[in-house]
């Protein structure tokens, strides 16, 4: 008598296949953390995506400042994962006629309102970009004044869940580019700029990029902004001095004006968006 055993092997698991990670939010705001605004969004998310990571960005953009808030995200965005989804609400128009979107770009995915705020996006990648109008996917009642909570937080983390960006709206092609924040040429050695940013150490973050401005390493050049010029290149803060500004190439790859443990803006009298003017001989 032949006695049959049947033996159950474990099912294999495909080789090389990465489970899926649960998403990355990151959140971009001039909202500051002293109100309940950031928390609130954040329980929003989470309660459609518990698992999403969350991180903050940045929730200090100066109030309503749209262009601090396209270098904040054009800064961050490149460090993070594909299929990351941003987050931004710089929103000085929330309410009005100013169009919700989402931003496909550089593999991940941009949520926020359609006043320029992702110009520096548009400026680096193949993008496109789609009018968040799917209902479905925000709170039910919507508010005038808070469109972070209602339509871009929910919406978000949808995208996080894996919601692909189709379903929430259709492709739009006259979106609002904004300001990219290049400089502009006005003489033969000569460009207009401005100050993206003044960090919280007063260090003032112009829009000349050492990639479009190689020549100030190794050629005489005169860079002014507010009352003062500076013709010094620095490698490191510490070659600066206390009362007299320097150049250093930030780790942005941005120009930066700076004194050495002290605030240039204050020095020169500068703030976020304030001219600059760059010469090189």
């Amino acid at each position: 008598m032949i006695e049959v055993v049947t033996i159950h092997l474990p099912k294999k698991s495909p080789r090389n296949i990465l489970q899926p990670m649960p998403g990355v939010l990151t959140l971009t705001t001039d909202f500051g953390t002293d109100d309940h605004f950031v928390g609130v969004m954040k329980g929003v998310i989470l309660k459609i995506a518990p698992s999403a990571k969350l991180i903050d960005i940045t929730h200090s953009v100066t109030p309503f400042s749209v262009t601090e808030g396209a270098f904040e995200i054009g800064e961050a965005y490149r460090w993070f994962p594909k299929k990351t989804v941003h987050l931004v609400v710089v929103d000085p128009g929330v309410g009005s006629a100013r169009r919700p979107i989402v931003v496909e770009a550089g593999g991940q995915y941009f949520v926020g309102p359609d006043n320029g705020v992702f110009s520096m996006i548009y400026s680096r990648n193949l993008h496109s970009v789609r009018h968040i109008s799917n209902k479905k996917y925000f709170l039910r009642n919507v508010s005038q004044t808070f469109h972070g909570r209602d339509i871009f937080a929910p919406v978000a983390a949808h995208l996080a869940r894996g919601v692909k960006p189709s379903l929430v709206g259709k492709r739009v092609d006259n979106y609002v580019r904004g300001d990219s924040g290049k400089p502009v040429r006005t003489g033969t050695r000569c460009w207009a700029g401005m100050i993206l940013k003044v960090d919280r150490f007063g260090n003032m973050i112009t829009n000349f990029h050492v990639e479009e401005f190689p020549d100030v390493l190794n050629r005489p050049f005169v860079l002014l902004a507010g009352i003062r010029t500076t013709d010094k290149l620095i490698h490191n803060f510490t070659e600066a001095s206390p009362t007299e500004p320097a150049v250093v190439v930030g780790s942005s790859g941005f120009l930066e004006v700076v004194v050495n443990q002290g605030s240039a803006a204050k020095l020169l009298g500068c703030a976020n968006g304030s001219p600059a003017e760059l010469s090189i001989y």
